[in-house]
Parts: structure tokens; sequence; C-alpha cells
């Protein structure tokens, strides 16, 4: 309901989405954290900070926790890059782990001027477009934990 909410509101300034984003409860129960969205959304930054609430039975990250910090930002990101005119969506995923996370994680989603340029040269005539973006989560000291494919699904209203 908040979400919706905030849609129909229209954008809002990065750091006043990202405080929303972090009180959202699932990301906040799972120790799921914004720390950035860049200017005009290109950019975003999150983190999952290890805790009790997010291990496992060996005491390393719950894969899911490690899905869910990377579940819907290239999404929110292009909702927010290409604006009302189009309807985007996650449309699936494919999660490689790599080794265990013991420390915090980190997820760096960039949105590039060529994406950007793709998405809208593939849906001009209002065909969808289906496409995939990479995700690397890495650990505390750089070390890759998992990669992460997103796909997407983007059409012009």
């Amino acid at each position: 309901m908040a979400a919706n909410l905030l849609r129909k509101i229209g954008p809002l300034p990065p750091d006043i989405t990202k405080v929303m984003v972090n009180l959202w409860p699932p990301f906040w129960g799972a120790c799921i954290a914004v720390q950035e969205f860049g200017e005009n959304y290109r950019y975003a930054r999150v983190r999952l900070k290890r805790g009790l609430l997010n291990m496992n039975y060996v005491g390393t990250h719950f894969g899911g926790s490690i899905y869910a910090m990377t579940d819907p930002f290239y999404m929110f990101l292009l909702i927010h890059i290409l604006g009302p005119g189009y309807i985007v969506w996650d449309k699936g995923a494919e999660i490689d782990f790599k080794r265990p996370g013991r420390t915090d994680l980190f997820a760096d989603f960039k949105i590039t001027e060529d994406i950007i340029n793709n998405i809208k040269d593939k849906t001009a005539a209002g065909e969808k477009y289906i496409f995939s973006l990479p995700v690397s989560i890495t650990d505390t000291a750089g070390e890759e934990i998992a990669t992460v494919e997103k796909i997407l699904y983007v059409r012009k209203k």
C-alpha cells in the first residue's frame, strides 16, 4: 500500500527514497539497507548486515536474504529513470552462490546510458523487451560471494 502511494506521489529525491525503502518491514527485518541511491537513480548500493535474523544453520548468510537484497533494485531504478510512460517488471532471476557469506555483504546496481538507450530503442514501437542485468554480491573484503542475473520486462504503456 505504501509503495503504491509513493508511486502516485511521483519521484522523490534519492535521499528521501532511501529512508523510506530502509523503513520497509521486509528489508528492515532482514537487515537489508540501501546505503546510497545515486543522482537520477542511476546507481544503488545495498548492504546486507550479518546478524542473527539472516544466518542459516551453519552460521553464514541465508541464501534467501542474499537474493532478497537484489530483488527489486534494477526494477526500482528503471521505474524512476524511465518514468510513468513505461511498465517495468522483475520477471525472474538466477543466483550463483560462489562462497559462504560470513561478513556484511554489498551489491552495487548501475544503470548506464547505453542500457537506457537500448531499452528505449527496443520498446519504441510498443514491443515488450525482456533482458537481463547482472549484479555481483561482495563481502567486506571485496570477495565475490554470489552473482545474480536479474531478468526484467519493459514496455511502453
